[in-house]
């Protein structure tokens, strides 16, 4: 039973196209489709087009549905026909990316798969099991099994989630269960699930029961396990209200929250984002993944296994069918997504792919050959070269202290930055200084350390020419770790800091080559510290007049401060001043080395408005008590 609107369109008209008129025919294909039947709206659509009455998205569809149907170039040629005369900007695109996957797919048949897959027909019933989560011995999954109230939308029963015990795929049907009444509402679709990596905090997707005020769609709800129970559920802060927020997913260290969202200013229907965990415990900083992950079409479904690769189902990356699975590779500063191929993938909807070991795992697909609607898969990955690598990157950030010996910089920001100067990754350090991120083999980072009262430093990093080559490793799993320190230093008001190889030439104040390199990393100080405003000083020598040496020492410092203004500093942060040999750090200097100490340029900050730089919350906001997950808990979900 499908939903009543659509049925009754389709109990009148969906026997014969033959019968209807183009409108008719026109509004069978769009029941079909949206309640998720495309291959019964071929004939249709294919009808509608052929009477003239059917608009531009109904090619879309028809060649949709024939790819449904395994009827590659069928699909081909009603787009290569529709293109040429197409109106309408938004189909048309929709319709050129269908056309390249679709000439991708003979490709995509040759590739060789290793993976055995097989229905776990223990739990699968004739209605939807579907988005497996595997967790401390416990298979978790979302079902409309025991019937229940109609969803209006679909015609089909309100979902719950189920959890039953297993050992790898062997699942003991005698524990399995529906989660407590606090966790599945009898008036709400309750979705995909995913618990965090200690086990005591959960996030799934919910529907909108009305209690939620401004919430009117699917969004991410939050429950924490406390005392052999679930906490009353409450919406997460990144949810948008009028978006469907879902399918969520943690990363392997539960810092990072990944979800699909069809939000405004993503790249189509529901794309990948991404959420940080911030050091007072709540999810800020919600990213897209962007157009190399995300597609026009729906990108749902996402999960990071333990080498940091990101699986995720897509129908807008090349696929035999509806929802395929795809694994996105980050190397080299790319990301290489790869269709996981056959038998994982069919003509129809396969997505919802979980780890629970190395090579097996669980899926979902509405395939042929299953127990009913969506079904729950398990696979086996049988490649006999099958190695993963892990590359991570340990630092310790560090200042000096009065004594001027070194020691920890605990509670300091650390961000991971591509070449790009995309934000891939973020940490606050510990008490004991620390931070750890995973790194990608041949890229370049930089690494952005900040905090209140600290100058922002930039420090480099490279794995180029650090990758493992995979043929000489015996382990399947190896764990590659880099170190690195991160000096910082306080920002005091009127200490000079010394540029160092500076140089003009004899008389003269134009800025050299090799003065401009210095300069753009003072430019890159200033732009990292946005907080600061300082005076550039110059300082001569003492072997020419005074009145030389001031006017001089003003012309250069004044062609630094140039410098950096053309270089986009705005002119209120930065003054000159010219001290010519008022300064001198040492008087009667006798050798050209001494006077060297002496003509130098230096800066000092002269004035320091200091932001939150931890700004995801206002100083005094109170964080809300659900979005702590560092917080001591008293005992997993067993």
């Amino acid at each position: 039973m499908k939903n009543a609107e659509f049925d009754a369109v389709i109990a009148k008209l969906g026997n014969s196209p033959e019968k209807n008129s183009a409108e008719e025919n026109l509004m069978v294909g769009e029941a079909f489709r949206k309640s998720n039947r495309l291959v019964e709206s071929v004939p249709f659509y294919e009808k509608a087009i052929e009477q003239g009455g059917a608009g531009e998205s109904a090619h879309l569809y028809l060649a949709q549905g024939l790819k449904v149907e395994q009827k590659y170039a069928e699909a081909e040629r009603v787009l290569t026909n529709y293109l040429p005369r197409a109106l309408d900007e938004k189909t048309k695109k929709l319709a050129g990316k269908e056309l390249h996957n679709l000439k991708k797919i003979e490709e995509l048949k040759q590739n060789e798969s290793y993976y055995r897959v097989k229905n776990l027909e223990d739990i699968n019933t004739e209605r939807a099991e579907y988005s497996p989560f595997f967790s401390r011995n416990f298979l978790y999954f979302t079902s409309n099994r025991d019937g229940g109230k109609i969803y209006r939308t679909t015609g089909t029963p309100f979902t719950d989630i189920y959890r039953v015990a297993t050992k790898g795929a062997n699942v003991n049907l005698a524990t399995l269960q529906a989660l407590d009444p606090i966790i599945n509402h009898i008036d709400t679709n309750e979705g995909s699930v995913a618990i965090s990596p200690d086990g005591n905090s959960m996030i799934f997707a919910k529907g909108n029961d009305g209690k939620a005020k401004g919430y009117s769609e699917v969004n991410l709800f939050f429950t924490r396990y406390r005392n052999g129970k679930w906490s009353n559920p409450v919406p997460l802060s990144i949810n948008v209200a009028d978006a469907w927020d879902s399918t969520p997913a943690f990363s392997p260290d539960g810092t990072t929250l990944y979800f699909s969202s069809t939000r405004e200013g993503g790249y189509g229907g529901a794309d990948l984002y991404q959420a940080k965990v911030n050091r007072r415990g709540r999810w800020v900083d919600v990213r897209n993944l962007g157009p190399e992950i995300n597609t026009p079409g729906d990108d749902v479904f996402p999960y990071i296994s333990e080498d940091g690769s990101l699986y995720f189902a897509s129908d807008g990356h090349p696929g035999f069918g509806k929802l395929d699975m795809f694994k996105a590779v980050r190397e080299g500063g790319h990301v290489r997504v790869e269709n996981l191929g056959k038998p994982m993938n069919s003509a129809s909807d396969d997505f919802g792919f979980f780890q629970f070991n190395l090579t097996r795992g669980f899926f979902t697909s509405n395939r042929k050959g299953g127990k009913g609607d969506d079904d729950i898969y398990t696979f086996v990955n049988d490649d006999p070269d099958l190695k993963v690598v892990n590359y991570f990157l340990t630092g310790i950030t560090v200042t000096t202290d009065d004594a001027g010996d070194e020691i920890i910089l605990p509670n300091t920001k650390v961000s991971l930055t591509a070449d790009n100067g995309d934000v891939l990754d973020e940490a606050f350090t510990g008490a004991d200084g620390k931070f750890n991120f995973r790194v990608y083999p041949e890229e370049h980072y930089d690494l952005i350390s900040e905090k209140t009262d600290y100058f922002t430093v930039r420090k480099d990093f490279t794995t180029v020419g650090k990758s493992v080559d995979k043929s000489t490793l015996t382990e399947p799993i190896t764990n590659i770790n880099f170190e690195t320190k991160i000096m910082m230093d306080p920002i005091v008001l009127e200490k000079p800091i010394v540029l160092d190889n500076i140089y003009y030439d004899l008389d003269k104040f134009n800025i050299r080559p090799d003065a401009a390199l210095v300069l753009d990393s003072l430019v890159q100080i200033m732009n990292d510290n946005p907080d600061i405003y300082i005076e550039l000083g110059s300082h001569t020598d003492s072997r020419a007049p005074d009145d030389y040496n001031m006017r001089l020492s003003r012309q250069r410092a004044q062609s630094a401060v140039s410098y950096i203004i053309n270089s986009g500093i705005k002119s209120e942060r930065i003054t000159a001043k010219g001290y010519g040999e008022t300064q001198l750090i040492i008087r009667n200097a006798q050798t050209e080395e001494e006077h060297q100490k002496n003509r130098r340029t230096e800066f000092k900050v002269l004035r320091y408005n200091p932001r939150d730089r931890d700004d995801d919350l206002p100083p005094d906001e109170p964080v809300d008590e659900y979005d702590r997950f560092f917080q001591d808990s008293s005992d997993g979900n067993g």
